[in-house]
């Protein structure tokens, strides 16, 4: 599963290579918001970008608009909990510096089990 992770998460990591509809960019103090579509319209990626560094919270959603990723960059690094979302699982991953330093798996319906 800790390779699902890694996989999710390097595919996160890179911030769209080819796309058709272009993205927005919207000046917001001293960062630059960047919003990125799927090719239905639908918001593919959404956070910021700090002296041309990603920063700030970051989310990604699928081609349905369901979240499937939110963590955040400290001056290009990712930092902190990131919570990466599948059909049927949630991880938590902690990361320090861009590096993986734990991961936490949980099933979607052993959390809806517990409600």
């Amino acid at each position: 599963m800790k390779k699902c992770v890694i996989l999710v998460a390097m595919m996160f990591s890179g911030i769209l290579v080819a796309q058709e509809v272009k993205p927005e960019l919207e000046a917001v103090g001293n960062k630059v918001k960047a919003t990125y579509y799927h090719e239905n319209g639908q918001i593919q990626q959404q956070g910021f970008f700090k002296d041309g560094k990603l920063d700030g919270v970051w989310v990604s959603y699928d081609e349905k608009g369901n979240k499937v990723a939110e963590g955040e960059y400290t001056n290009g690094l990712k930092t902190g909990k990131w919570i990466f979302s599948s059909e049927k699982n949630l991880s938590e991953v902690e990361y320090d510096n861009s590096k993986i330093s734990s991961v936490k798996n949980l099933q979607k319906n052993a959390l809806a089990n517990r409600n």
